[in-house]
């Protein structure tokens, strides 16, 4: 297993389309256990291969107390969304320490691969509904700013940017110690 790095809004690479996995194989089994190992590491409850530039259907999740519960969607698809919506305060991995409001069906079913190749049906409510439409919305190239007015999406945008160059020039400084 490896840590990998998770690209950052406004990155253009979160907004590529996957494509979809095309057999479930060693490598496809590797890229599982980094992205759980990537997940956990950051504090994360789910993890799409976009976030890490890896551009295929392939999402991780684990929304449970314990973080013991490990669920992997290999190109999943919603085959119903509840018509009931709820508005929760999301974060994500992509977006640093940015939290807003997003409407989410409260119910999804999802049918997907699971780590092993095999399909399978999720019936989810709560925050794994919430969590799956999130992580979804990442396959096809959305992040969850994207829900918000363009005015709260530049601000962000904005201050992520600043973040990232105040990083950069930080490392840069170690760099030459």
């Amino acid at each position: 297993m490896a840590k990998r790095t998770i690209l950052s809004y406004p990155d253009p690479r979160l907004h590529t389309v996957a494509k979809p996995v095309q057999g479930v194989d060693a490598r496809i089994k590797t890229l599982v256990a980094d992205m759980l190992e990537t997940m956990y590491d950051a504090n994360g409850i789910g993890l799409a291969a976009t976030q890490i530039d890896v551009h295929e259907r392939l999402v991780v999740i684990d929304v449970s107390e314990d973080r013991d519960k490990p669920i992997v969607l290999i190109n999943p698809e919603i085959v119903w969304a509840s018509d009931d919506k709820v508005l929760n305060e999301e974060g994500c991995l992509s977006v640093p320490g940015i939290y807003d409001g997003v409407e989410r069906s409260t119910s999804v079913r999802v049918t997907a691969l699971d780590g092993e190749g095999e399909p399978q049906t999720i019936e989810a409510e709560g925050l794994l509904a919430v969590c799956i439409q999130h992580e979804l919305d990442h396959l096809l190239g959305k992040v969850f700013v994207e829900y918000l007015s363009p005015l709260k999406r530049n601000r962000i945008k904005s201050k992520l940017l600043k973040q990232q160059r105040e990083d950069q020039k930080l490392d840069q400084r170690e760099g030459r110690r």
